[in-house]
C-alpha cells in the first residue's frame, strides 16, 4: 500500500518540464538534479514533496525527448508513483526500468493536496480526502517484479534474465 499527498499537474507535462534542458550539465549529479525536478511546472515542487507523495498528471505525461533520468529524479525526490490519464510510451518504460510505478487512471477527481492510498495489487486508488475510489488497470506481474526490486538493473542483478 502506497500512501501520500497528491501534487497535481496538467496535461502535456514533458520531460523538459521534469528535467529542464538548461540543467543538462547536472546529469552526472543526480541528487542535485533532483532538487530541480518539475521546477518549470511548479517552482516549489522539490521543496514541498515528501517521501511517499504522488505526481498526478493529466494526459500525455512524460512526452518529449527520451530523458532516462526524468523518472529517476522523480523517484529520487521521494515520489512513490506517477498517476496520469495517459503517458508517453518511452517515459512509461523508463519509469518501470528505474523502479517508479506509473498508473494509468482517470485523475479528474484528484485535487492538489489530496491524501491518497494506492493498492498496487488491488488496482485501486482511495482518495482519503474525498472518499472516492479510482480503479486502474493492474500492472502486469513481470513489471511488478521489476518495480519490487527497485528497477530493471537490481532485478537482473538478483534474478538474472527474465524467464517469460
Amino acid at each position: 500500500m502506497l500512501k501520500g499527498r497528491a501534487f497535481k499537474f496538467g496535461d502535456n507535462i514533458s520531460t523538459d518540464h521534469i528535467v529542464p534542458g538548461r540543467l543538462a550539465h547536472l546529469r552526472s549529479n543526480l541528487p542535485e538534479l533532483a532538487r530541480h525536478v518539475l521546477e518549470d511546472a511548479d517552482p516549489e515542487f522539490a521543496c514541498k514533496v515528501k517521501p511517499g507523495d504522488f505526481v498526478v498528471g493529466g494526459s500525455n505525461f512524460g512526452l518529449g525527448s527520451s530523458r532516462e533520468h526524468a523518472p529517476l529524479v522523480i523517484k529520487m525526490a521521494g515520489v512513490s508513483a506517477v498517476l496520469a490519464k495517459s503517458v508517453a510510451r518511452i517515459f512509461f518504460r523508463n519509469a518501470i526500468n528505474r523502479g517508479l510505478p506509473v498508473l494509468i487512471c482517470d485523475t479528474d477527481s484528484i485535487n492538489d493536496g489530496d491524501e491518497l492510498e494506492v493498492d498496487m495489487s488491488g488496482g485501486t486508488i482511495k482518495n482519503m480526502t474525498s472518499g472516492r475510489t479510482i480503479t486502474f488497470k493492474p500492472i502486469p506481474d513481470f513489471m511488478l517484479s521489476i518495480l519490487n526490486e527497485g528497477g530493471i538493473m537490481p532485478y537482473i542483478k538478483k534474478h538474472g534474465d527474465f524467464k517469460l
